[in-house]
């Protein structure tokens, strides 16, 4: 499964866990994404969003938020 948000584009992070001791192993930071589905034009959508995503479409409504989607080059 991807963990890219389809609004903001958010992917995990990647970085290093560092011990007591100093010892570096590798690690990564993945953000919340959930499956979400929203009504738009007489049909329903599914979208990956994070939750920050999912704020902002609470925030902008769904219209403009695809309209970003959209934009950005994602198939909605």
């Amino acid at each position: 499964m991807s963990m890219r948000c389809e609004l903001t584009g958010r992917e995990p992070g990647f970085g290093k866990n560092v011990s007591h001791s100093h010892r570096r192993t590798s690690r990564r930071w993945d953000p919340n994404i959930q499956v979400k589905r929203y009504r738009f034009e007489g049909r329903t959508v599914r979208l990956r969003l994070s939750t920050d995503a999912i704020r902002t479409i609470d925030r902008i409504g769904i219209d403009a938020a695809v309209a970003r989607i959209r934009a950005r080059g994602g198939k909605v």
